[in-house]
């Protein structure tokens, strides 16, 4: 008899501790962090993007985490990878973050790395959240379903508010294109000749283009002078948009340069010298002047956690850094909404948010659907140039 109590007593000890040891899974289970992954340039010519981008995302996590994080206590973590600018690299980064299990890949500034993600995070069923990369094929890929979803520019849109820009400031009516030689550079050759073709006040005066690492394009220039360009749209990075602007001077050639916005993602300021502040450029915020609650808040937030940021000044490559502020916020009331990390789920969820977000570049209501994954259009483009190493709204 004492024999078989203990033998009960044995049996029900294991079953309580089987019982915990599943309580426990549960526990763990629950309190699993969800990873976001960040693939973007964070070394080379192109660094400051990526470090803006990672400031917005950390700043959307911290305070997501300290209201409790997501699905019943899950805390947010940062996942990084460094493209270094290079779309092989990029590749094998997402593919080292889907094997990791990231909840979404957030994508960084240059085109050509992100064209060459999505069509493997589409067939990976991933979630992807572009928050500067323009092209107008990432999120317009003709995949469904579509897990591709950006909170930045479109170049499509861009291109039309280049060149109205430089018709309405400067009187310009022939735009001469300097153009980076990849496909970020020939989709805005494509948007840009459809742009004019649909407003007539400006004609394309001429096509160039370079390669990332030409340091003579005076030739190039040259040409599109003796077309009779009176403005040139410039489309290309930090790096060689400085030498656009270093041949233009080099050619005492005055004409107005008008940007897309790569050239605020890098040391653009230091490497064109004198001539940095002469580009105007598109931007999808801006923290100066007058800020919303928002604003104020974001801007208090990253001069906590950064120190060396004292002002509005100090904030390099702002669009990177807006953006994925919004984006990560948009993205975890995604995650919410569908009640699951679940790559369906949470695509079904963005592109039907019930919840309207009061974000730092504007409020968003349902910012997806879908047949649009873009969460932002021509309203939300202005314009801005160089003041030493600000970054200002032209005036």
């Amino acid at each position: 008899m004492t024999r078989g109590w203990q033998w009960r007593q044995a049996a029900r000890s294991l079953t309580i501790g089987a019982a915990f040891a599943v309580l426990g899974t549960v526990s763990a289970f629950a309190a699993d962090p969800i990873k976001i992954g960040q693939v973007a340039a964070l070394s080379g010519g192109s660094a400051q993007s990526g470090e803006a981008i990672t400031r917005g995302l950390s700043l959307a996590i911290d305070e997501i985490n300290a209201k409790g994080g997501l699905l019943g206590g899950r805390m947010l973590v940062l996942v990084q990878r460094d493209d270094e600018s290079t779309p092989p690299k990029g590749l094998i980064a997402a593919r080292e973050l889907i094997s990791e299990d990231v909840a979404a890949i957030f994508g960084g500034i240059d085109t050509p790395v992100s064209m060459a993600m999505v069509p493997v995070l589409n067939k990976e069923k991933r979630i992807y959240m572009g928050v500067w990369a323009a092209g107008t094929g990432i999120t317009r890929n003709g995949a469904s379903p579509n897990y591709a979803f950006r909170v930045s520019a479109v170049d499509a849109l861009v291109d039309v508010k280049l060149l109205k820009f430089a018709h309405q400031k400067f009187g310009a009516k022939k735009a001469g294109l300097i153009l980076i030689n990849n496909p970020w550079g020939q989709g805005n050759e494509k948007g840009l000749e459809a742009a004019s073709k649909a407003d007539s006040s400006v004609e394309i005066a001429g096509v160039e283009k370079f390669e990332n690492n030409d340091v003579d394009l005076v030739p190039q220039l040259a040409r599109l002078k003796d077309a009779g360009a009176d403005a040139l749209i410039l489309v290309g990075n930090a790096a060689p948009g400085a030498q656009v602007m270093k041949a233009r001077e080099r050619m005492a050639w005055n004409v107005p340069v008008i940007s897309h916005w790569g050239i605020s993602g890098g040391r653009f300021p230091e490497l064109a010298g004198a001539s940095a502040g002469d580009p105007d450029f598109v931007q999808t915020y801006s923290f100066f002047g007058k800020q919303s609650p928002v604003g104020q808040r974001v801007l208090a937030g990253l001069m906590k956690k950064y120190p060396q940021i004292k002002g509005p000044e100090d904030v390099f490559a702002p669009v990177g850094t807006a953006d994925a502020y919004d984006a990560m916020h948009i993205l975890a009331l995604g995650i919410a909404q569908a009640g699951s990390t679940d790559p369906d789920a949470v695509r079904a969820a963005l592109e039907d948010l019930k919840t309207p977000y009061e974000g730092l570049i504007k409020t968003y209501s349902k910012p997806f659907s879908a047949d649009n994954h873009d969460a932002l259009g021509p309203d939300d483009y202005i314009m801005v140039h160089y003041e030493g190493d600000k970054i200002v709204p032209v005036n």
